[in-house]
């Protein structure tokens, strides 16, 4: 399984809008894209966010990236073109438990 996370640091002025795009179109793009088996948006402080999405094989995340990424990216630079600071770190899970 390949974890792709994106933090967003939001200028507090844009941060109810970019949550409300976040929830109501843009993972919902990246879902469709059929590269990710599933997506997360969480926030640990007002505007911070965190989207994660998970990906069965290096090769689907490859996909992502040649194939829709540079859209995807230009459509959320289109609703927020300042006020937005992302990060971008792919990691690699090497073992899951669960209850």
């Amino acid at each position: 399984m390949i974890t792709y996370e994106v933090t967003a640091i939001v200028e507090a002025r844009l941060a109810e809008a970019y949550e409300r795009y976040m929830r109501q179109q843009h993972i919902q793009d990246v879902l469709a894209t059929g590269c990710f088996q599933s997506a997360e948006l969480a926030s640990d402080a007002p505007g911070r966010y965190r989207m994660r999405y998970e990906a069965s094989t290096d090769e689907d995340l490859e996909r992502y990236l040649a194939t829709h990424a540079a859209r995807l990216r230009q459509d959320a630079a289109s609703h927020f073109p300042e006020g937005v600071a992302l990060s971008r770190e792919v990691w690699t899970v090497i073992q899951r438990w669960s209850r």
